[in-house]
């Protein structure tokens, strides 16, 4: 965690901003290890202080040692609070989140005196490149998510609805390790697949269905993202060239990474996969995202990104093919650029499940 901290010490230094304010819990937990729901954390190259009430005081203790000085506030944590440690160290130009602070929250912090500085991205930037630490936490949630795939699919049939199928991942996650979801769990059956991020409702699945199902566990903080898509029953001609596609896009990407391409050129390539099998323009979303202590962080691999992947970061490739009122599609993995290519955390199979 420490030197987390250095590494926004550093990038504040070259801005010549003097402190940061943490408030967003992603942010929070990364710079100081602090996993309760109340805490300001203040970053500066002469100290870090985390603000908490009394609530969380001698886990904050725990979490933090050695990394921040935690003070306890005997009220909501106030503009006053932060004030008054900011002052201590001769703070003037202070950096904050924008992107996570309400309306109410700015209007009380910007009756500081001090010059506030919106710098998210910088502050959130400090994720982007991931230590060995974080890489090994990450396997260990995709491990969870492979594993509960492995099994779900055992308990998949006709009749079964999206939403039972839902609650048998969430229960298999904490089964096989898991802390948490990394988000909550899409199944989309036959023309239900068509919605990228669908909600699993009362639809039963049935013979010829292609099953969408997104899911990721959490462990220790970290997330997994995967997506599988199932069939139940046997898929036609078309169905299966739809699916060797997107198997395509998928693998020609994942084999393409490597330090130095671009989340836009990877996009694009699977763009290319996906219209060289007929179904131009039928993704429709960005190709991959970073992954992390928060599910969606950067880099993303899509248009936007013109940016060259370094080793460290961690993404998702994840192609998909919708058509709408009929069937969707998706195949992710998620893993880590190297110095040399690309290390995939994800290990079910590409081939086609064939229920």
């Amino acid at each position: 965690m420490k030197k987390r901290c250095d590494k926004l010490i550093a990038k504040l230094r070259e801005k010549n901003i003097d402190a940061a304010i943490i408030t967003s819990p992603v942010n929070r937990r990364y710079f100081s290890g602090f996993t309760g729901s109340n805490g300001v954390v203040i970053v500066t190259e002469n100290g870090r202080v985390l603000l908490t009430d009394f609530r969380y005081t001698i886990q904050a203790n725990q979490q933090c040692a050695g990394v921040c000085e935690v003070r306890q506030v005997n009220r909501g944590i106030g503009s006053g609070d932060v004030e008054e440690v900011l002052k201590e160290f001769d703070a003037k130009r202070v950096a904050y989140e924008d992107a996570a602070l309400t309306v109410a929250e700015f209007n009380m912090f910007k009756s500081m005196p001090f010059e506030l500085l919106p710098e998210s991205k910088l502050i959130s930037d400090c994720r982007i490149v991931k230590d060995a630490a974080e890489i090994a936490e990450l396997q260990k949630a995709q491990n969870v998510a492979d594993a509960a795939f492995a099994e779900v699919l055992k308990h998949v049939k006709v009749g079964m609805t999206e939403i039972e199928l839902r609650n048998e991942f969430d229960y298999l996650i904490r089964k096989f390790g898991g802390d948490d979801n990394s988000f909550d769990t899409i199944v989309g059956s036959g023309p239900n697949g068509a919605l990228c991020h669908a909600y699993p409702g009362p639809r039963k699945i049935q013979n010829g269905d292609f099953v969408v199902m997104d899911f990721g566990a959490r462990v220790n903080g970290y997330c997994s993202d995967m997506t599988r898509t199932v069939f139940v029953g046997q898929p036609d001609a078309r169905m299966r060239a739809a699916y060797e596609t997107l198997r395509e896009a998928n693998e020609r990407v994942e084999a393409a990474i490597k330090p130095g391409v671009t989340g836009a050129q990877m996009h694009q390539m699977a763009e290319d996969a996906l219209a060289a099998g007929g179904f131009a323009g039928k993704m429709g979303h960005g190709l991959g995202h970073g992954v992390g202590i928060d599910i969606h962080e950067e880099p993303v691999l899509s248009p936007r990104n013109k940016e060259p992947l370094v080793p460290g970061n961690v993404v998702t490739v994840e192609p998909g093919i919708y058509l709408e009122g009929d069937f969707g599609m998706r195949l992710e993995d998620f893993g880590v650029v190297t110095e040399t290519g690309f290390q995939v955390f994800t290990q079910s199979t590409h081939d086609m499940v064939i229920i």
